[in-house]
């Protein structure tokens, strides 16, 4: 594993008289100009703060949304702006854009301690390409490039990567937390070391399986993949979700780490998949030709939740059945549950896993809720991510 988790961090800086120029993910969910969540803004106020207690002039820039590589009013970071300056309780001007003269003077009028937020940087079709000028003209707004959008930290962008080329690249708070935890619980994990992995496809988890197996004591399949698995274990899975060409890998996966797998023993099926199908619940050798497994049954939810109250590290990727349909939450509320009570160290790896313990309010009760999902599941495979590998080692 090539890629550094020892990254010099904010406070090996002293930023005092400098300007500092720092990515944050403000990604955040919008209905017209209303923020919906500001859980992103709220994230990044431990490093803005810190910065501007130091005296910096404090500029900070992010994407917003997916704009076609030219200003988009509705793609506008204006609410945030608004928002960040309410949390923090003095105005953060937006600046026009994110690099130009005016953006330039705007920056050199900035009192130390102070901070300004560049309009989104992919109103610039450079971000996405990584262009090197673009880089260098977003570099030349600073003394000194601060890294806290872990959410984009897979993306070697202008504003995550290329800028690192340019000035002193340090990580911010929000970066060392992700790296102290996904780092941890890969290469120093408190044992028994469990995984829970679901979502769909196995195929799109094939990387982050072989990436952990020699790594765990325990790997809990659960979600819609966990029905390939059984298929390769030469059982009916009905209509339920099969990864075809993921049949040979799981097979080979059961027959080289067999007694570290655990699979579901029971399951919910309907006939169809809506929000008010007539579920059952069935062993998982006779699952009906006619129907599709939804979720975990309460045999295999009491099986996991026993196996997570007994670990020291759980890392979980993946809702274990159609969570959005409140009858099919069962299992991946039995997941969140179990590790919200145990005493391990949780590691729960973004995307719908996250948005599944928001919802569920169990957030605050886990060790660590990953900001990114496409990057923390990067992360777990073992990949190098190009925003934290160009941040200087310590």
């Amino acid at each position: 594993m090539s890629m550094s988790f020892a990254k010099q961090t904010i406070d090996q800086l002293d930023a005092g008289g400098k300007t500092v120029l720092v990515r944050c993910d403000f990604n955040v969910p919008l209905d017209g100009d209303r923020i919906t969540d500001d859980r992103r803004i709220v994230a990044s106020l431990p490093t803005v703060k810190r910065l501007m207690e130091q005296g910096a002039k404090v500029v900070l820039c992010s994407h917003l949304g997916r704009p076609k590589g030219g200003p988009a009013p509705e793609f506008s970071l204006a609410p945030v702006a608004k928002r960040l300056g309410e949390l923090i309780g003095s105005k953060i001007t937006l600046a026009p854009d994110c690099i130009g003269d005016e953006v330039q003077g705007m920056v050199s009028e900035l009192r130390p301690g102070n901070a300004i937020l560049l309009e989104n940087v992919r109103f610039h079709a450079e971000e996405e390409e990584n262009d090197p000028e673009f880089a260098s003209a977003l570099a030349s707004l600073a003394d000194v490039f601060v890294n806290d959008a872990f959410g984009t930290a897979h993306r070697a962008h202008a504003s995550t990567e290329g800028v690192a080329h340019h000035l002193p690249a340090y990580a911010g708070y929000l970066i060392e937390k992700e790296l102290k935890y996904l780092g941890d619980a890969l290469h120093n994990p408190k044992r028994p070391f469990v995984a829970v992995l679901g979502g769909a496809k196995v195929a799109d988890k094939i990387q982050v399986i072989e990436s952990l197996l020699p790594k765990v004591d325990r790997l809990i399949i659960g979600g819609g993949m966990a029905y390939t698995f059984l298929k390769a274990n030469g059982l009916e899975i009905g209509n339920s979700l099969l990864d075809e060409e993921s049949l040979d890998f799981a097979k080979k996966l059961m027959a080289d780490a067999g007694d570290k797998i655990v699979l579901p023993t029971d399951t919910v099926v309907a006939s169809e998949f809506k929000a008010d199908a007539i579920a059952s619940v069935v062993p998982v050798e006779s699952i009906p030709a006619d129907q599709m497994g939804l979720d975990i049954g309460p045999q295999t939810q009491a099986t996991f939740t026993g196996i997570l109250l007994r670990a020291g590290t759980i890392v979980w990727n993946g809702p274990m059945g159609v969570f959005e349909f409140p009858n099919f939450a069962h299992g991946t509320k039995a997941v969140a549950d179990a590790m919200a009570e145990s005493d391990a160290v949780t590691v729960v790896g973004g995307g719908d896993s996250a948005a599944a313990v928001e919802q569920m309010d169990l957030a605050d009760a886990m060790t660590h809720v990953s900001t990114g999902g496409g990057a923390s599941l990067e992360f777990l495979e073992g990949k190098e991510l190009p925003g934290i590998s160009a941040l200087l080692d310590k």
